[in-house]
């Protein structure tokens, strides 16, 4: 069981791993917390926003819209690969997902298929969203998929954790799709290589 990070050290872990980050207002204090816990967390997800503009797109995922209200990740990874950090503790990105894709997750094993949606996300992982329209056409620059992997990386590294720890949402709840235009082994790939 590990108990999340200080906000002081997330920043810190980021900016060491050797990413440009953007503190997005009070971000440190910006949560869900009062809907429920945050922790223990067993890993990271990473998602797209099916938006355009970075400004927008961050905007977007801190304030939420009409039916989720913000923050909607933790971070917000846009296409010039800088990480906009727009809250910290539970955030309404994960939703409900599969208790066995969780077990899977924490044991560090192999994914199985996601097939329920019984088991609460937002407590248990770290979650970046990343700026993409999610069409499979909307291009993935390097720079974005480098700070994507290194943003992941930054948290396994803290939590002793391999690149089995992240997830991306299409493995986690039934009918998403996110992210689109690369594959989850792939970047595990990057992670693990990035991880020795």
């Amino acid at each position: 069981m590990a108990p999340p990070m200080s906000a002081g050290s997330f920043l810190s872990l980021l900016k060491a791993e050797g990413l440009t980050v953007v503190e997005v207002g009070d971000w440190e204090h910006h949560n869900r917390n009062h809907k429920g816990p945050w922790g223990p967390v067993h890993g990271v997800m990473i998602h797209h926003t099916v938006t355009s503009g970075s400004l927008r797109t961050v905007e977007i995922c801190r304030d939420g819209y009409s039916g989720l209200p913000g923050p909607l990740c933790h971070g917000v990874i846009t296409k010039d690969g800088r990480v906009h950090l727009v809250g910290y503790g539970r955030s309404n990105h994960a939703g409900l997902g599969d208790d066995d894709v969780l077990r899977a997750v924490i044991a560090e094993k192999a994914l199985p298929p996601d097939n329920e949606a019984n088991t609460d996300g937002n407590r248990h992982f770290y979650g970046f969203e990343c700026e993409n329209l999610g069409d499979g056409e909307d291009p993935w620059p390097e720079a974005q998929l480098d700070a994507i992997e290194r943003a992941a990386t930054a948290v396994c590294r803290h939590h002793g954790w391999t690149a089995r720890s992240v997830i991306g949402h299409l493995e986690w709840q039934p009918g998403k799709i996110d992210p689109r235009g690369f594959t989850m082994a792939a970047m595990r790939d990057r992670i693990h290589e990035r991880l020795k």
